[in-house]
């Protein structure tokens, strides 16, 4: 890598996490360039509205005590001295915690967890906390407390970014962070990266540490990331897995010179009937565009995910237990609950006992019974998202917002009630010239495995470029 010039935008732009790590330990860069070019994203695009809290200074300061360590040849982490931000559902020290609602959470939501730990002694740049759906329920983005971040993909039309990790993907779009912390409790992650055009890698359950997180839901809620590119998140799964196997180790498996076929099982039903016809048809064609002596895809049954949908609708277990949590926890918070979280609190927490224990079982019931279908395919792939992003026009109405929100949701929603580990990569645009997403989802413990197939496919099928004008 050349000399950047900090003159030109764009260089610091196209970078990945890899090539600013190299700069930043060659001595070419600094943590300081870079984070003032952080800064400048976020100021000239502040009308996107990625943050809840920013603070450049705390940034700065982060910023300064990496290049220290860099001049003294100390490198703990490849995200060292590198711009990321964190949903503001994570305890982070210095830095308020509302979790999308209209005041401050008590101080003991903001003690760290593992995960922010770990980010911390990566001696990252943590630059703000980004905005979320109201304690994440909700997978549009939208926030009536503090504004909608706007999705930077129409300048014509305000859509929204996808939820409840809003703010996270569009700080990736904003260029003021590399890495964005988001949850995932039946896609948070997922529907914001696919409709934000990025990456969102949706750990499978209990794979990292949901302490220091504002619960949504115990049972379903996971941590993740969200990422420009599969190769960064890559890197950043490689420095935050506490349980972390090489992804070489992978390679090995699927290399360039392995014979062995990786199979995409496709489904017919609901995953692929349910999407919008452009949006099918360009995950189809990203996925005929893969070597055909490396990659084939095969039909598959896989009846567990209609059922997952039809559990969903029925409220699933996360109203249950986010209403026991606001009743146990926040009892004060319920009063100021927006209207669309408040309708869908409602229709799926006033059930028994035992039917919340009945869903339970059930969902370990699917869990159990779809690990066959990985007898015939390596992944399940699926568009993640089957609608395009909707203008916030088009959810003014409640019972649109609840139908259009179901949607959103649909396909994302199984890997998180049977236990299963999921990604999204950018494959392409719509007919409305707006990103498209591609899910593939593997067993409990495959995150690395994911993370490698979506990296020969991203080698394929570059993500779309987004031209950022607002």
């Amino acid at each position: 890598m050349g000399l950047i010039d900090l003159t030109d935008t764009a260089d610091l732009q196209l970078l990945s996490i890899d090539e600013l790590a190299a700069g930043l330990a060659s001595g070419k860069l600094t943590s300081m360039q870079v984070t003032n070019y952080a800064i400048q994203q976020h100021d000239r695009f502040a009308s996107l509205n990625a943050y809840k809290s920013w603070k450049p200074d705390l940034a700065l300061e982060s910023a300064t005590h990496s290049d220290q360590l860099f001049a003294k040849g100390t490198i703990h982490s490849a995200l060292q001295g590198i711009p990321v931000s964190v949903k503001d559902l994570y305890g982070v020290q210095g830095y308020p915690i509302y979790a999308g609602t209209p005041k401050l959470l008590p101080e003991i939501w903001n003690h760290e967890g593992p995960l922010i730990h770990s980010l911390k002694k990566s001696h990252c740049v943590i630059t703000g906390k980004t905005h979320t759906v109201e304690f994440a329920f909700g997978g549009l983005g939208t926030n009536r407390h503090w504004g909608t971040p706007t999705n930077p993909w129409d300048n014509s039309v305000e859509r929204v970014p996808g939820g409840s990790s809003s703010g996270a993907a569009v700080s990736l779009c904003q260029g003021s962070a590399w890495l964005a912390l988001g949850t995932d409790t039946a896609g948070s992650v997922r529907v914001p990266a696919a409709f934000t055009g990025k990456v969102g890698l949706k750990t499978g359950k209990g794979r990292w540490s949901t302490q220091g997180i504002v619960p949504l839901s115990p049972t379903l809620d996971t941590a993740g990331i969200l990422t420009r590119t599969v190769q960064d998140a890559i890197t950043a799964f490689g420095v935050l897995d506490p349980h972390h196997k090489s992804v070489e180790s992978v390679r090995s498996r699927f290399g360039r010179h392995s014979k062995q076929k990786i199979r995409f099982g496709i489904a017919d039903g609901i995953l692929w009937n349910n999407s919008e016809s452009s949006i099918a048809d360009v995950c189809l064609q990203a996925m005929r565009e893969m070597d055909q002596s490396r990659f084939e895809m095969v039909a598959v049954d896989f009846p567990e995910a209609e059922d997952a949908i039809e559990l969903r609708n029925q409220g699933g277990v996360t109203s249950v237990e986010f209403a026991e949590f606001l009743q146990s926890e926040l009892p004060d918070w319920q009063q100021t609950l927006d209207r669309d979280i408040r309708n869908r609190l409602k229709i799926g927490s006033n059930i028994s006992a035992v039917e919340y224990l009945q869903r339970l079982r059930k969902c370990q019931q699917l869990a159990d019974s779809a690990l066959s279908v990985f007898d015939t395919c390596d992944v399940i792939a699926s568009p993640t998202v089957p609608i395009s992003p909707p203008a916030l026009d088009e959810i003014k109405d409640p019972d649109q917002y609840q139908k259009i929100n179901l949607m959103a949701l649909q396909n994302t929603c199984i890997a998180n009630f049977i236990s299963m580990c999921a990604i999204s990569i950018p494959i392409g645009l719509d007919s409305l010239e707006l990103p498209v997403g591609l899910q593939l989802m593997a067993p409990l413990g495959n995150e690395e495995f994911l993370l490698e197939i979506a990296e020969l496919i991203q080698q394929v099928v570059p993500p779309p470029k987004l031209n950022l004008t607002r």
